[in-house]
């Protein structure tokens, strides 16, 4: 299993409405491709900023490239994300993973 690991961070202000957000547009996405096998979204905040962290799990690294493409190392955006994000962080992390 391969997990991989997104990070933004949005102003707390629009921590709610970015969490309904992603309720809407990428945690979806995750679900509906083939290969997926669940999602954990992780949120934090500190002062003026909330972190998000989305872990999702996968099959395989073919999964993940019908998720986000031959560029599997950059991460995916959607539409909305420019207006809630500080900022766009190019690449997500992927870890080989055993259930224990």
């Amino acid at each position: 299993m391969i997990v991989r690991m997104w990070h933004g961070r949005v102003p707390t202000a629009k921590a709610a409405a970015y969490e309904k957000y992603l309720h809407r547009s990428g945690l979806p996405a995750y679900r509906e491709t083939a290969g997926n096998r669940g999602i954990y979204l992780l949120r934090r905040t500190e002062g003026d900023v909330t972190h998000f962290v989305t872990l999702t799990f996968w099959d395989s690294l073919d999964a993940i490239k019908a998720f986000a493409g031959d560029q599997y190392e950059r991460a995916r955006y959607f539409p909305e994300d420019d207006a809630f994000l500080l900022e766009r962080e190019r690449n997500v992390v992927h870890y080989d993973a055993d259930e224990v």
